[in-house]
């Protein structure tokens, strides 16, 4: 017995700064066991009562702090083990640097996760522009943004572009969105009836809403043409560009059947003699 007690507490060097014994690998097994029990335990009761979405929130940022706590959990037990570890990071620092200053935009993305997980700023199911491109999200995760774009193509979005880009939300006040059909008419066009034409193609389409009603803004006096914007609203962001080319047909076939000139534009060029 005496003989397996000093077998265990031998210490074993693996230089002389670092050195072991059975009975430490085993107390820090433990620790580690322990830690991810209560980690677990934590995780378990903190998302007993949450819904579903904010259930994964919570899991993506949970994870990330996971790391973190098992590294601070290490150092504390390596150091009260009597592992000297300043000279291992004085002879690494430079590594260190270097790893860290690779991994920049990699920590901009999990701060941003954080961020928007915590501030709640943007929700699965959003429709969201940002750099140009439009999608709906489908998964927010603690470095990434999974959104699908009106062609069905994934759009991963690295978090910290929400720190560095303009964010649009289509759908944060509600999924009642605006949109807009711009028109010219040629000068000698009557305006009123320019007007209800563009109000009863609106109001015949079966994908706009009724209330709040549409309207048409007399917008400018161009130069070659008279300028009409059509405001309408509906509820599929995703069926925006349909909607939109829908009117666009209508508006033709409407001014063709009503004799009404869609002008192009014209330039008058004076020559001197």
């Amino acid at each position: 017995m005496k003989k397996f007690i000093d077998f265990i507490n031998k210490e074993f060097f693996i230089t002389d700064n670092i050195k072991f014994s059975i009975v430490t690998i085993l107390l820090v097994s433990l620790i580690f066991i322990t830690t991810y029990l209560l980690l677990n335990i934590t995780k378990k009761i903190a998302t007993k009562k949450l819904d579903e979405e904010r259930k994964l929130k919570f899991k993506s940022v949970f994870t990330f702090l996971n790391y973190f706590v098992y590294i601070i959990v290490a150092l504390i037990t390596f150091q009260n083990f009597g592992i000297n570890l300043t000279g291992i990071f004085a002879a690494s620092a430079a590594l260190l640097v270097g790893i860290g200053l690779a991994l920049q935009t990699f920590f901009q993305d999990i701060i941003s996760g954080i961020l928007i997980l915590a501030d709640q700023t943007v929700h699965v199911g959003d429709i969201i522009e940002i750099d140009g491109k439009v999608g709906r999200v489908e998964n927010i995760k603690i470095r990434t943004t999974r959104a699908v774009t009106f062609d069905n193509k994934v759009l991963i979005i690295p978090n910290h572009k929400y720190l560095t880009s303009t964010l649009f939300n289509w759908t944060e006040n509600g999924t009642v969105l605006r949109g807009c059909v711009s028109v010219g008419v040629s000068y000698d066009s009557d305006v009123e009836n320019i007007k209800d034409i563009l109000l009863e193609i609106a109001n015949s389409h079966p994908h706009l809403i009724k209330n709040p009603p549409p309207k048409v803004i007399f917008k400018n006096f161009g130069d070659s043409a008279l300028e009409f914007d059509l405001i309408f609203t509906y509820n599929n962001g995703f069926r925006v560009n349909l909607i939109e080319s829908d009117i666009r047909f209508l508006v033709h076939k409407k001014f063709k059947e009503n004799n009404i000139e869609i002008p192009f534009p014209q330039r008058v060029v004076h020559l001197e003699k």
